[in-house]
Order: structure tokens, then sequence, then C-alpha cells
């Protein structure tokens, strides 16, 4: 993300989506596993420092600009870290299409293709829920809309991605962010009109559970005024995507 202003709002990474097992040749099994296991530490610990640095909105509103700026590029480079990890998978997928065997092949692609949907340059489709949120009051602002945005990544979602009723489609990737306060509400530098659609996918029955709990984020859009209604269904699509821009000063540390 090239956005020259501090944001108000940051939205963490949720965890890595399991990939079902594929088939392994004995040969390169513990090869493999290992790559999983190290990609997935990574992903961890950079999912971790985001949810500490991002808890609150109210943290941020109180920071200072030079600190807003560390956490800015704190996040951009986790981002190209992860970009960092797609790269090194499709020299894998290279190296295999020419001399591994094709349950390996397929295990890389798995690999890719999950870290895709984490960036947001992929489609996805699997079960999940729809939530609509109402705002006739203008009272759910952008923390608010981030709440529920870390509720659903820490409740298992997998990917998602927001809607405005002007038409506008954003799919919140590791680097998004949401500002604005009720009734003007952009998030990564596209303003949506309310009423919201949130489209994750991930356990159904979970993340609703994790949107109803008491003093939870139902009960937080109800108290400014508007409604939060969630469905769960056996299939959903989440297809905006990500234009995944290069960086310029950024790039991956060890």
């Amino acid at each position: 993300m090239n956005d020259p202003r501090p944001p108000d709002d940051r939205v963490a990474d949720g965890e890595t989506p399991d990939v079902p097992p594929a088939a392994r040749s004995p040969r390169s099994k513990p090869v493999f596993l290992a790559l999983a296991g190290v990609l997935i530490v990574l992903l961890g610990a950079g999912i971790a420092t985001q949810v500490r640095t991002t808890d609150t909105g109210d943290a941020l509103d109180s920071a200072r600009p030079a600190d807003l700026l560390v956490l800015l590029d704190n996040l951009n480079r986790r981002e190209a870290a992860l970009r960092q990890e797609i790269t090194e998978l499709e020299r894998s997928l290279s190296s295999l299409e020419q001399e591994g065997s094709e349950a390996a092949l397929e295990e890389a692609r798995s690999q890719l293709y999950t870290l895709s949907v984490q960036l947001g340059t992929e489609p996805a489709t699997g079960p999940g829920v729809v939530l609509t949120v109402d705002d006739p009051r203008e009272g759910v602002g952008s923390e608010i809309l981030l709440d529920m945005i870390q509720e659903l990544r820490a409740a298992g979602a997998d990917t998602m991605q927001i809607a405005g009723a002007n038409g506008e489609t954003v799919r919140i990737g590791v680097d998004s962010w949401v500002t604005g306060s009720g009734g003007d509400v952009t998030v990564d530098d596209r303003r949506l009109d309310a009423p919201y659609t949130v489209t994750a996918i991930g356990d159904g029955p979970t993340l609703a559970a994790a949107l109803n709990i008491p003093g939870g984020v139902v009960d937080t859009v109800a108290r400014a005024g508007g409604s939060l209604s969630v469905q769960q269904f056996p299939q959903v699509d989440v297809s905006a995507l990500r234009e995944i821009e290069p960086r310029q000063y950024s790039r991956p540390g060890n």
C-alpha cells in the first residue's frame, strides 16, 4: 500500500487456514513438512505481533505521528515478508515442475494458494457468514468496523471482503486500513456507504457465536444506533481481489 497518510486503524492478518494434507511421497514428505512448519511459525509470529500492536482504535487515536509511522512501516514489512514467501514457493514450484514428484508439487501449490488468499490476490469460496450492518444514525464508525473485522479474524475467518451500498467492494488483506466516522467510512482509500455487507469464509457457527457474545460486536453496533445481522451459509464467495504494488524501500528482514 502506497498511502502517504498514517491510517487511523490497521487490520491484523488472521491465522493461516488449515490446508488438507495431500498424498506425499516418502522422499518429499519430510522436506515439505519442514517447509510448512517454517511458514506457520513465521506467519504466527507476525500475526501475534500485529494483534498486540493494533488491539484498540483508541490506542492509535492517542498515538504520536512518529509512532503511527513506525506501525505503518512494521505492517509494510510483514506484508513484504508474505510476498517473499510467495516468491520462494513459486520458485519451488518451478523446480518441482521439472524434477519433483506430483505429490510434492501439489503440496507446494496448496501452500502458495494459501498465502495468496491471505494477501487477497486469489478469490476464495467456502462455508462462512454474511454480515449486514445498517447505520441509519451514522454512528457506526471505523473503530466499530475494525472491531468486527478483528473479531472475525480471531474466530478463525480465512479471508473476507466488505462492500458498501454504493457498489464499492474491498478485499481485506494484510495491510488493509479503516478510517472515518459514521456515514463517512473509508477502507483502503475507497469510501463505502452504509449499509455495509461483510462476507467472511470460515466455520459459520463459530464466527456467528464470536459476534454475538454479550458486549460483543452486535451489542456495540446496537449502542451506536445501528443493527448487525449475521447469516450462515454452506458456501460464500469472496471474489474481490487486491492489487499488490511493488515496494520502493521496504524488504523482508532476517
